[in-house]
């Protein structure tokens, strides 16, 4: 793969973008670094896809950048893209990104779709897709971010052989995430038993929502699909 800058207009606000964009008001250090810190790590001011500079993994929807964070710090050879519209979600990130000093996370903060547009094909070596909004109600399933047009759209960024990981503490977006997967060209299951995917992945990371959801009763599948 050649060398590639990605642009990202930050302006181009996704229609199909259903949830909350800011909550609480920011304490002045996380305002600060939406100011200062945001605009130098987006992907728009400078991704270099060379493979050469390492692979790259995504993580789309981050919540406030517990694993996103952790990965980065764990696997420094690798560069990390991290997707999440919500400000305050994203103003927690880079408190974390800012404390650790980590110099290999970019945060797009947008809707995916922006992001999947602007990448060029086969340069994501890994997506991670962790406790989406499973929008329960059956009249909103079409907001759900997992559909045939997604899978093929983000199939395009991704290097065969990548895969996706996909975590969710609901059975039925479970069983509506397997049922695109199976029908998709792109993508393979690598779970056939349900012990492979009951348990989480080795070197998984927890996050506090992951603790919650257990607490409550809630048992969480971790998915692992291949890009073929």
């Amino acid at each position: 793969m050649g060398r590639y800058l990605v642009a990202v207009k930050q302006t181009e606000l996704s229609s199909a973008f259903f949830g909350r964009r800011k909550g609480k008001p920011l304490r002045d250090r996380q305002a600060s670094l939406l100011v200062h810190l945001l605009p130098k790590i987006r992907p728009s001011a400078k991704i270099d896809l060379d493979e050469k500079k390492g692979d790259i993994w995504l993580e789309i929807g981050f919540g406030s950048g517990e694993h996103l964070v952790s990965l980065a710090t764990c696997f420094p050879d690798i560069r990390f893209i991290g997707c999440e519209p919500f400000v305050n979600g994203v103003a927690k990130a880079l408190s974390s990104i800012s404390a650790e000093g980590l110099q290999n996370v970019s945060i797009h903060d947008d809707e995916v779709s922006t992001l999947l547009a602007v990448l060029p094909p086969a340069s994501i070596g890994r997506v991670y897709i962790l406790y989406p909004d499973p929008w329960p109600k059956s009249r909103h399933h079409k907001r759900r971010l997992i559909s045939d047009d997604f899978l093929v759209r983000l199939a395009r960024v991704m290097k065969n052989g990548a895969q996706l990981r996909f975590v969710t503490d609901i059975d039925d977006y479970t069983a509506w995430t397997l049922s695109r997967i199976k029908r998709s060209p792109d993508f393979t299951w690598l779970q056939k038993e349900p012990m492979e995917w009951i348990k989480p992945w080795e070197g998984w990371i927890s996050t506090r929502y992951e603790q919650k959801a257990i607490e409550a009763g809630r048992s969480p599948a971790y998915l692992i699909f291949q890009r073929i």
